[in-house]
């Protein structure tokens, strides 16, 4: 059998699915990792561990199916960010796109008044978020990496750029305009490194990774003790725009929000780059000569917030759990969770808001405390789609959702209940590596059209909003006053 291997390299684990020529998963396997908290607010990842993930999991694929491998892809984590030398050995910890070290960075920078300029240039607002900030730490805070830099002796990447370097054996140095646009050094409108930001940031341009489509043909992989043969990487995005791609969500209104360590919303806005003061504006998908836009909210605290109550509080044994206790009880008893933990994304990004639980009485108890942080989730969601809709003044009727906890019932009845608008699940959750998928079989010309892609039936179910008005207006006012007491 011959297939396609996706290679999705996410924040807290790495997997490897394996799609056969229909888009059938035939085979995944997935290996967790554990994240470094070094102090308050720093995020970092051990590409020691995060590369004993990947090759755990492409050696469990290759001793399951063989190397009948068509091509590969690769999905990641964006912004998380990582300075390492010409033999590919890494100079620090790669650091996450969740780390706050650089906040004092971000705040001289808006002190300076380079805010309108960059948001014009990227499509960003100048946060600790992306990767900017994150290289210019590198460079000035590990030693001799300053040194090195000016030698022409350092390279910097995403997840995307390093896991390609790693598997060629540094023979491709490459990422792709989705990642790029990430960086908040990618002009997203002329397409380019943009020299003014490099200069902003005091980075080499030499440092950065060729910019391409994120269907093209990156190069091959190399013989090595995985791998017995070169296997063509065809398909590059980050994580959520992979996302967006898998749903096919190719016109503009279309909406999908990813329930994974965060939640993403991403809105297609088209080839136009509408004014947003609030919104991200990123470049999704590029395929051929298509390019288009969209337009983000990210809320930083999704299925970590789930995780946080498992691995934390000790509330719940297992993820899946939580469904089974916030059906327990009929509500919150007025319970909310703001899980402000690293501030507050979209639309507050307030990076000093604080992680909060409000109105406890003696009488919650912990099924409570779960369905509390379910429904916290949600309404992030709808802070965001409310925010979507009003800044681009379109009409969004139904969401598609994907990613982990998007399995939760619970979950997704009540954001259906509190979007008052359809969910759809489909049947495939892991629509991000879907998405590769498609970008590699296009590469292959297995298919030749998105209309071939879109005549593929998909299985999936509907959420329809079953919640009377008034509770639903009640809930969204109580949220919203505990999101104040939040802020700073």
């Amino acid at each position: 059998m011959e297939y396609i291997l996706v290679i999705d390299q996410g924040t807290t684990s790495t997997r490897a699915v394996c799609y056969d020529k229909l888009g059938e998963v035939i085979y995944f396997s997935q290996k967790e990792y554990e994240q470094v908290f070094p102090k308050v607010g720093y995020v970092e990842q051990d590409l020691n561990v995060v590369l004993g993930s990947l090759n755990f999991v492409l050696k469990d694929v290759l001793n399951k199916l063989g190397d009948n491998i068509l091509g590969i892809g690769i999905a990641n984590q964006r912004e998380t960010t990582i300075l390492f030398n010409k033999e590919g050995k890494p100079l620090y910890n790669a650091i996450s796109w969740q780390c706050k070290r650089t906040n004092y960075l971000c705040e001289q920078l808006k002190n300076n008044g380079y805010e309108d300029m960059i948001k014009a240039k990227t499509g960003l607002i100048i946060d600790p978020y992306f990767s900017a900030s994150k290289m210019y730490w590198l460079l000035h805070n590990v030693p001799f990496a300053l040194d090195k830099a000016l030698k022409e002796e350092l390279y910097f990447g995403t997840m995307d750029t390093y896991l390609m370097y790693y598997l060629s054996d540094g023979k491709i140095f490459k990422t792709d305009v989705t990642n790029a646009s990430r960086t908040m050094l990618y002009n997203i409108y002329e397409k380019r490194w943009d020299d003014e930001l490099l200069k902003i940031f005091d980075i080499p341009k030499y440092m950065l990774p060729e910019v391409c489509p994120s269907k093209h043909l990156y190069g091959y992989t190399s013989k090595n003790s995985i791998f017995k043969k070169e296997i063509p990487i065809l398909g590059v995005a980050g994580d959520q725009q992979a996302s967006l791609f898998g749903h096919l969500c190719t016109e503009v209104g279309d909406t999908k929000v990813t329930y994974g360590t965060g939640c993403f919303m991403l809105t297609n806005i088209g080839n136009k780059i509408p004014k947003t003061s609030k919104l991200l504006t990123t470049i999704s998908v590029m395929y051929d000569d298509n390019i288009n836009y969209a337009v983000e909210g990210s809320v930083f605290f999704a299925g970590s917030l789930v995780k946080w109550l498992r691995d934390n509080l000790g509330l719940i044994k297992t993820s899946s759990e939580s469904e089974d206790l916030a059906l327990k009880v009929d509500d919150t008893k007025d319970v909310y969770i703001v899980p402000a933990f690293t501030g507050l994304g979209a639309p507050y990004w307030d990076k000093d808001a604080l992680g909060m639980i409000v109105n406890l009485t003696e009488g919650v108890n912990k099924n409570h405390l779960v369905r509390a942080a379910l429904e916290a989730i949600n309404y992030q969601v709808y802070d965001v789609l409310e925010l979507v809709k009003k800044e681009l003044g379109i009409n969004i009727s139904k969401i598609y959702v994907d990613g982990g906890a998007s399995k939760n019932n619970f979950l997704m009845q009540n954001q259906a209940d509190i979007l008052k608008m359809q969910v759809i699940r489909p049947k495939n959750i892991e629509k991000t590596s879907l998405g590769i998928f498609y970008l590699v079989a296009l590469g292959l010309n297995i298919y030749s059209s998105l209309d071939q892609l879109k005549a593929i039936k998909r299985s999936e179910k509907t959420f329809y909003e079953n919640m009377p008005p008034l509770k639903r207006d009640l809930l969204i006012k109580g949220w919203h006053e505990a999101v104040r007491k939040a802020l700073k």
